[in-house]
């Protein structure tokens, strides 16, 4: 079709073509036989285990030397929960878990938005873009590729407890955690930010009233991701705590595994009151997981 024919082109004369719909047939409003078998095997993959987990854990010692593990109780008994609860000294560990995992979202957050800002709001500068590039290239340095030389260091400076475990946590989660930020601060329109400052604002004042509540998504994003890796890690506490009576749940579970090793019921107990927290956490935020990274994915 040439310029001139557009141009004499009227408006009822020029056909729209209907929009394909990838992945349907006929323009049906319903997934594809693939995707329902996809999801289907998934939700067996994650609800089979913990089903078996709620299963043995309420049954007795007696039900569980059958080997009958998918068999529902009969009757339920709250006898592991019990012993398990004990044994392990639950609220003592539970105390302590809470305290390394706050320690862990809350220094995360401010750290962690502190310098993705600063890098974001100075991305011309060398300095701050190869920070930004130092931080990306920490999250190829895993724990336990550093695990003897943060085991000595901790020793060395008396951090060889939940304390020791809560600031190395937030080191570890810096890098993804900044990686975010940045990309939702670049996102931002910079005109509120320099309205404050004609006004007089400071970078502080900015930072705290304008830049800080615009990133509330992420920031929820950022502090589930950082509640998630403390409250299960496992490794870091279990080789910097020094006390085996301040260990975290996870660890717990570990100390007292021999003592559970033919009271399946005690054991399955034990790891749901440890799984149940987060569990619970992650069903209550998981829209401001998807929300926060789809902002920022789309800004």
């Amino acid at each position: 079709m040439t310029a001139q024919t557009l141009l004499t082109t009227t408006p009822a004369q020029v056909q729209v073509r209907p929009r394909r719909r990838f992945g349907r047939r006929g323009g049906e409003d319903r997934p594809s036989w693939r995707t329902t078998t996809v999801l289907l095997v998934c939700a067996v993959a994650v609800f089979l285990p913990l089903y078996a987990t709620l299963t043995m854990a309420f049954k007795t010692t007696a039900q569980t030397v059958d080997g009958q593990v998918f068999s529902l109780p009969a009757p339920f008994s709250v006898d592991g929960f019990v012993e398990a609860w004990k044994l392990t000294n639950f609220p003592r560990g539970f105390a302590i878990s809470v305290f390394v995992t706050a320690v862990t979202v809350v220094g995360t957050v401010l750290l962690a938005s502190f310098a993705a800002y600063a890098i974001a709001r100075n991305w011309d500068r060398s300095f701050f873009r190869w920070s930004f590039f130092y931080l990306l290239a920490a999250m190829f340095l895993p724990f336990p590729v550093l695990a003897l030389s943060q085991v000595k260091l901790t020793g060395m400076v008396g951090l060889a407890n939940p304390v020791g475990v809560a600031l190395l946590h937030v080191m570890f989660q810096l890098s993804f955690s900044v990686l975010l930020f940045t990309a939702f601060i670049r996102g931002l329109p910079e005109e509120l930010e320099e309205s404050a400052r004609l006004d007089g604002a400071t970078t502080w004042m900015v930072f705290r009233h304008i830049v800080f509540p615009m990133m509330a998504p992420m920031s929820a994003t950022v502090a589930i991701f950082a509640f998630l890796a403390s409250w299960n890690d496992f490794m870091m506490p279990s080789l910097i705590t020094a006390d085996s009576t301040l260990q975290t749940l996870p660890v717990l579970q570990s100390v007292f595994q021999t003592q559970f090793s033919s009271n399946y019921n005690v054991a399955f107990a034990s790891y749901l009151m440890a799984m149940a927290p987060a569990i619970i956490v992650y069903l209550f935020t998981q829209r401001w997981v998807m929300a926060g990274v789809t902002q920022g994915a789309i800004k």
